[in-house]
């Protein structure tokens, strides 16, 4: 029997997913990347098949995607992580919609049309605002854990509004907000809402709205109010962080390792 791998090397965290030949997915891990992607990478896939426990072959065909998707010298192709993105998203659903991917370092809005082609995309790798990385800067500014964001902002009794366009900045006003008394939870919002309005700004929000990564994993109160705010309901597929990685290994399943 065969089973079917993809590997997601991003710049924060590298993701595995193993499916089998029905499409289910039967193991997967998420680690930090850190310094040494190929390390990262050994380790997600030896935690996945650790989970997965497969009977029979040990067989794994295996498709790289991310950020570090050219340091594993193992794998049996690789894909650029918009379309495997896109094939992961797609899988769950079949319609044409606007993905929306909030990583670690970079946010992306990707086109999906109704054959599941992947179109036009767009890409916010210059600065970190409206990222997890940014979210891990403005706990660490708040001393909040950052696991904590997601119920401070759910117990925010009013809006603020706080920019969206840089860290720094983003900080420094922060440190105002704190000075004029401002509620942590009220400030955890803001900078929820900012997260929401680096992302519309990207790109319209067309068709079906899909949302994936990490920070969506973490914090479902985003995904309320992002819908508050676009006034339409957003969907969410199993395993937010996984979806890249599940769309190699869907990739890997496919027969089809080329990078595109």
């Amino acid at each position: 029997m065969n089973y079917f791998t993809g590997i997601d090397v991003g710049a924060s965290a590298t993701k595995a997913v193993i499916i089998n030949a029905e499409k289910e997915v039967v193991g997967y891990s998420v680690n930090n990347s850190g310094a040494d992607f190929r390390a990262a990478s050994d380790t997600a896939f030896s935690k996945a098949k650790k989970n997965a426990d497969p009977k029979g072959s040990e067989n794994y065909i295996i498709v790289a995607t991310g950020y570090g998707r050219r340091n594993i010298p193992y794998v049996d192709g690789i894909k650029t992580e918009i379309s495997c993105h896109a094939r992961g998203s797609y899988h769950f659903f079949r319609n044409a919609h606007t993905l929306i991917d909030i990583g670690g370092q970079d946010s992306k809005v990707i086109r999906v049309d109704v054959l599941g082609e992947r179109g036009s995309f767009k890409m916010n790798r210059k600065c970190a605002a409206g990222t997890g990385a940014f979210l891990e800067e403005i706990a660490n500014r708040l001393d909040v854990k950052l696991g904590q964001l997601n119920r401070l902002a759910e117990k925010a009794q009013k809006n603020i509004e706080i920019g969206s366009y840089c860290t720094v900045f983003t900080a420094t006003e922060i440190l105002t907000k704190i000075r004029e008394g401002e509620q942590v939870e009220n400030i955890v919002k803001g900078i929820f809402n900012s997260v929401i309005t680096r992302a519309i700004e990207m790109d319209p929000m067309e068709n079906n709205i899909v949302m994936t990564g990490g920070v969506v994993a973490y914090n479902p109160f985003l995904v309320k109010m992002f819908e508050e705010k676009l006034g339409k309901k957003i969907f969410v597929p199993p395993l937010p962080q996984l979806t890249g990685a599940f769309g190699a290994a869907l990739f890997a399943l496919e027969g089809k390792p080329t990078e595109g």
